[in-house]
């Protein structure tokens, strides 16, 4: 792609409603192939490796809410970059731009090697801590260890992603992630068809594409024509420009980390009743999430609109992002929840063809999270507003209270009263409904638009 191509969007001027669709399908599409490329690994080893099957997809289901936490907690940093930048876009000021570029790029890489020296260190006391079968528990851990190894290159594309969404830019992370994909599918029938391995064949794939989609990002950037051209002879932490990342960043973050640490609580739960109801929840997991990426797609879009013209002083255009991210969200979800709905249980065979029983059981994972993410995407559309504003901390506070709070009561109370997958999945309702409407009312209270249009 020629340098030139790689532009900043004007979020500030022109009709917002396709400009929010553009930047949204892209960045849905990007979610939904790293989804598709992940589910690869369990499809690949539920598959091809015989008996042990089973085993392997609920070794690889387990480290998701273990490696969520890790990782997605310090990527919420990566969402103080996103708005700093956007902010910085809508103002103009290309030094501001230029400082939160190179400081990220530093903090993701650093992070990365402090985050794999730790895991690598606390492996095995973590997974003893979960309900993981015996036939599972060395093939989580070699997972674990191999996949938190490549935490650098992981952070690297991630924080790389945030700097383009800052700028408007949500296509060539999709781009990168095309590229990256292919040849993750790619690894993993070479190793584990042609070389015979399991989950550490899987593991190694998914780190190898990582490292690719983090260089695609870092050619594209040192050949961008705007202000985040990246260079390596300015890296170097501003301290300004860190400290107002931060405080944007770390509110999303503990609230990652608080979120997955719930995550985590659940899934030992879903261990608890074996390793047939552990592999589909896996699978059916890896369905559930595309509608997830998709509301999510918003509330990235309603957090960028919003920074950059917040950052313009175009007030107005804030809360009209706002309500088109809503209205296009909810139609967009709708249909993504639906197609799921139809397909849900095809789609979950795709990973373990052949056993109906894993497959209905998955299928009621299905039914619970994807029709309460459109409870979902009311909080993260109004969440991504006020981050917009740099407004981080009392939404992430009310998320945690609603939503890790009301899962974890439920796990030690009413699931320890009725031992079921479907009890367990009634929490995500619950608890998604109970966060919407509280943020919704924090909204009221805070009214951004009002209170900064007034200082202005």
């Amino acid at each position: 792609m020629n340098a030139k191509k790689i532009r900043k969007q004007s979020m500030t001027e022109g009709s917002l409603w396709n400009k929010i669709l553009g930047f949204a399908f892209p960045l849905a599409l990007t979610g939904i192939l790293q989804q598709a490329f992940n589910a690869a690994d369990i499809a690949v080893v539920g598959n091809f490796t015989g008996e042990a099957g089973k085993a392997a997809m609920a070794a690889v289901g387990a480290n998701t809410p273990i490696i969520n936490f890790i990782i997605n907690g310090f990527l919420g940093i990566s969402l103080g970059t996103n708005v700093v930048i956007a902010n910085a876009v809508g103002s103009k000021d290309d030094e501001t731009v230029q400082k939160a570029v190179h400081t990220s790029m530093i903090v993701a890489v650093l992070g990365g090697v402090i985050i794999a020296l730790l895991g690598e260190i606390l492996a095995e006391p973590i997974f003893r801590m979960q309900n993981i079968s015996d036939e599972a528990f060395s093939m989580a851990l070699l997972y674990f260890r191999i996949y938190i190894a490549g935490t650098p290159v992981i952070l690297l594309y991630n924080f790389e992603a945030a700097i383009f969404r800052g700028i408007g830019n949500t296509r060539i992370p999709f781009l990168a992630l095309v590229i990256a994909g292919i040849i993750n599918v790619g690894l993993n029938v070479f190793f584990v068809v042609f070389m015979g391995r399991t989950v550490d064949g899987v593991a190694t794939a998914t780190v190898i594409s990582n490292m690719i989609s983090g260089i695609v990002l870092l050619l594209f950037l040192k050949k961008s024509k705007t202000p985040a051209r990246f260079n390596e002879k300015k890296l170097r932490i501003s301290g300004s420009v860190l400290k107002k990342i931060l405080k944007i960043g770390i509110p999303s973050s503990l609230q990652a980390c608080v979120f997955s640490a719930a995550n985590i609580i659940i899934q030992s739960a879903i261990n608890s009743l074996g390793t047939l109801v552990a592999a589909a929840s896996s699978a059916a997991f890896n369905i559930e999430i595309f509608s997830y990426y998709v509301l999510n797609s918003f509330g990235q879009a309603c957090t960028t609109f919003t920074g950059q013209n917040y950052g313009a002083r175009k007030f107005d255009r804030c809360k009209k992002s706002l309500r088109l991210c809503l209205i296009e969200g909810i139609v967009i979800e709708g249909l993504m929840v639906s197609f799921l709905l139809f397909f849900g249980r095809d789609l979950i065979a795709i990973f373990r063809p052949g056993d109906p029983e894993l497959v209905e059981i998955g299928y009621i994972r299905v039914m619970f999270i994807t029709t309460a993410h459109l409870l979902s995407l009311f909080y993260d559309v109004m969440s991504g507003y006020m981050r917009g504003y740099g407004i981080s901390l009392s939404p992430a506070l009310v998320t945690m209270c609603c939503i890790c709070g009301i899962r974890i009561i439920w796990i030690y109370t009413v699931f320890e009263q009725f031992r079921s997958f479907t009890s367990i999945m009634a929490v995500y309702p619950l608890s998604l409904g109970v966060n919407a409407l509280a943020i919704f009312i924090l909204l009221l209270i805070k009214r951004p638009a009002k209170k900064y249009s007034a200082k202005a």
